[in-house]
């Protein structure tokens, strides 16, 4: 990209510059699809102190070329300048950013580094301090900036998937070296987008489709401290650009559909689904097909992934959002939940059985009839695990208000399909813990309807005598096949019983 601008740079500066390297590295290789070619400016003598000025001269003008846009010192803070000169100085400084250190070694460049953090904290302070529309040549070199600093591939992730089949547990962060300036970056977006000098109309211009898709992308990072920030930029830019609301919708959509059917896994699904939690807060009522879209093909699938209990609280948060908004989702979302519920997994269903008393808890009588048979199914079931985490966790749902105020009203249906496993609980589950809680919920149930509760305990009795009965006339009719089978005669392709 230099060697269009080295006959300008030597008519330019031939006389002040002799010593320096007109062709310093070029940042343009770090930003795909970038056709922005705006310069950076030489550094300033007297920003690095404690140095003798030539040597500065000599080391940073290898790295920060002179500046072919504007004729202003990078290095130069925005209180020395006149106000008319301030929209150059911001692109210089701006420009003189693009550069990209290796921070591997924290010895290499080291007063380069200097120079750009300096550079940073200016622009920082700048942003967060001006009272002035941002001209469009600074929109411009910012997201150019943005876009080098920042889009960047992640090396291919060497951890084996086992790493990750503990369903809550969180695995050991990666920080990347570079942080120390990538926060302030991060930091100048942040303030850049959110600054009421950024006028919408043309920050939405730059601020496009390619760069929020490319922002998103960054969500895959490993270090937490950068999807923190992303997580707070993205959340600024919807805000923001209502035009792009849409696609960024859509462009999630995508990064979770890849993540459950695909990938199964993606280390910014909770930041995500945190951003998505407080969209979801905002959305008009009544909701759009959409949104409910989004809730039933998104969401509700979002269950099925082993690594559930990374993002299991924004998820849930995004759920109940849903059923507070529109009641009707209830039943929905509580039968998409039983068709993904992990039978053999007993930590996610201590999870499932979590947001299942959630969702409840925001649930009317209407919807409760709807899912309330093949509900009380599942739960009896978890009652039964020989998991006691699971079998507390399902007993503990009967000390919520709520629920039991909605099974009082509908004991008819519901109490016939619990007191089975009760019982079953009592006989033979090897927990105390778990039979106390069984105990008590016998208990509550025998004092809501004492006369259902009877009946219902006579008929599991006459259904427990009459599956002995059967179980015994099973074995006299093997007896009797095996007694015949033992006095016929073996001849040719005769099947034989062998005893034990």
């Amino acid at each position: 990209m230099w060697k269009q601008f080295l006959p300008k740079l030597s008519k330019k500066s031939s006389a002040s510059r002799k010593g320096d390297h007109a062709s310093g590295s070029s940042p343009g290789h770090n930003a795909a699809g970038n056709a922005s070619t705006i310069q950076r400016t030489s550094s300033c003598p007297s920003a690095g102190p404690a140095r003798p000025a030539a040597s500065v001269k000599r080391m940073s003008s290898a790295v920060f070329p002179s500046s072919l846009v504007a004729g202003i010192e990078p290095l130069v803070s925005f209180k020395n300048v006149p106000n008319g000169e301030k929209p150059n100085l911001f692109v210089s400084k701006v420009s003189l950013c693009c550069v990209v250190f290796d921070f591997s070694d924290p010895n290499k460049n080291s007063a380069e580094k200097d120079f750009k953090r300096q550079a940073l904290v200016d622009l920082v302070d700048y942003v967060d301090s001006a009272s002035s529309r941002f001209t469009e040549p600074m929109v411009v070199a910012c997201c150019r900036m943005f876009a080098i600093n920042l889009f960047r591939v992640f090396p291919p992730n060497c951890r084996s998937s086992s790493s990750g089949a503990g369903e809550g547990d969180e695995e050991e962060p990666m920080f990347d070296p570079a942080w120390p300036h990538l926060h302030l970056v991060y930091d100048l977006l942040l303030k850049f987008i959110g600054s009421s000098s950024l006028d919408t109309k043309v920050g939405k211009k730059y601020f496009d489709h390619t760069f929020i898709v490319k922002l998103l992308e960054l969500f895959d990072s490993e270090d937490p401290r950068e999807r923190d920030c992303l997580k707070t930029i993205l959340h600024r830019i919807y805000g923001k650009f209502m035009v792009h609301r849409p696609f960024i919708r859509k462009a999630v959509s995508n990064i979770f559909y890849h993540f459950v059917f695909e990938t199964d896994r993606h280390n910014g699904i909770a930041e995500l689904l945190e951003v998505f939690g407080s969209v979801v807060s905002g959305f008009a009522l009544p909701l759009k097909e959409e949104h409910k879209i989004f809730l039933v093909r998104v969401l509700i699938p979002l269950h099925k992934p082993k690594t559930l209990g990374v993002y299991l609280q924004q998820l849930t948060y995004c759920v109940t959002q849903f059923v507070e908004k529109e009641p009707k989702l209830a039943s929905l979302v509580i039968l998409g939940l039983l068709r993904y519920w992990p039978i053999t997994n007993s930590q996610k269903e201590v999870m499932f059985l979590s947001e299942i008393e959630e969702v409840l808890e925001a649930t009317n009588m209407v919807e409760f009839q709807k899912c309330m048979v093949p509900l009380f199914q599942r739960i009896a079931h978890c009652i039964n695990s020989s998991h006691f985490q699971v079998a507390e966790r399902a007993l503990f749902m009967w000390n919520n208000d709520h629920i039991i105020s909605l099974v009082a009203q509908n004991r008819q249906a519901i109490v016939p399909i619990v007191i089975p496993a009760l019982e079953e609980n009592i006989q033979n589950h090897w927990n105390v813990s778990v039979l106390n809680l069984t105990a008590n919920v016998k208990k509550m149930l025998s004092e809501m309807d004492e006369e259902l509760f009877s009946t219902c305990l006579a008929n599991h009795k006459e259904d427990g005598e009459r599956q002995a009965s059967l179980q015994q006339k099973r074995r006299l009719a093997w007896e009797r096949l095996e007694s015949a089978a033992a006095f016929q005669p073996v001849t040719g392709n005769t099947a034989v019983l062998v005893s034990r």
